[in-house]
């Protein structure tokens, strides 16, 4: 792609994202985004005190998504954006959009814990089909590999906890959404307990009346399931075996997704003061 041609795209997506975002010819190349480039885009419910900083070319292994500050300076999307806001909501941050596949996760081992691929055996990681929800985490928290729960007997997977964001809009990768927990499964991921806390922009039409689980019943029927079997099957297709469900198979509550949050943000207290030792090597700053 041209560089006058670059900068023509480039203008216009930048009228597409009404939080900040630097993309250029020579931090990231916007050839053969398609799809992925929209996921990057679009979104029109982040907040305006954060922004992101798209480097490299995407799809590769330089790729890499920085969250921006609203003074434009980069921050880590772990550590540097709130959990909760004053307002009671949570923060959310957009690892990967709904309708992508594209396995992108914040590198927790490296400065400023950016969005990034996975990778596995040297080649990056796709999802086998799309995601159907925006997938991504919430800052601050911590899934404590020491730390066995009582009841399921399994430790947690050393990330931050997960979310999966049931609105109707598509957001952007590297964007921070209010959102309003709803319930939370209890995946078992290889042995490791990986938490997926269910959740709903405060902006989606429907976000006043879903409160808990059952409104979820109520307003996307059969929705809940469909995110159960989801993340059951995802590896099959690559031959493996499904994935499991602790606390016989439910989706629990808001009251006890909020009790997952605290719980793991305490976790990740721990670990930033120095009071649990950081023996897996993660990035703390």
């Amino acid at each position: 792609m041209s560089v006058v041609v670059r900068a023509v795209a480039a203008r216009a997506l930048a009228r597409t994202v009404p939080w900040s975002t630097r993309i250029d010819g020579r931090r990231a190349s916007i050839a053969g985004w398609g799809v992925q480039r929209r996921a990057i885009a679009r979104t029109s419910v982040a907040s305006a005190a954060y922004g992101m900083d798209a480097r490299g070319d995407f799809p590769s292994m330089e790729f890499r998504c920085f969250v921006k500050d609203s003074a434009n300076r980069e921050i880590s999307a772990w550590h540097g954006i709130p959990l909760r806001n004053a307002d009671g909501t949570y923060n959310f941050l957009c690892e990967i959009p709904k309708e992508t596949k594209a396995k992108m996760e914040v590198a927790t081992d490296e400065t400023l814990t950016p969005i990034k691929q996975d990778t596995k055996k040297g080649k990056l990681r796709d999802y086998p089909y799309n995601i159907n929800w925006n997938y991504g985490m919430l800052p601050q928290t911590w899934e404590d590999p020491k730390h066995e729960h009582p009841e399921m007997k399994v430790s947690g997977d050393n990330d931050p906890v997960d979310v999966v964001e049931i609105g109707s809009a598509a957001l952007a990768m590297g964007s921070v959404t209010s959102v309003k927990p709803i319930g939370v499964y209890a995946m078992i991921d290889d042995g490791e307990l990986d938490w997926k806390v269910i959740a709903i922009s405060v902006h989606d039409p429907k976000a006043a009346e879903i409160n808990d689980v059952a409104d979820v019943e109520k307003h996307f029927p059969g929705e809940l399931e469909k995110i159960r079997v989801w993340f059951r099957d995802y590896k099959t297709p690559d031959g493996k075996p499904q994935n499991k469900f602790g606390l016989d198979d439910k989706c629990m509550d808001r009251a006890y997704a909020l009790e997952v949050i605290e719980e793991t943000h305490g976790f990740y207290n721990d670990l930033v003061s120095g009071k649990r030792a950081n023996d897996e090597g993660l990035a703390l700053a």
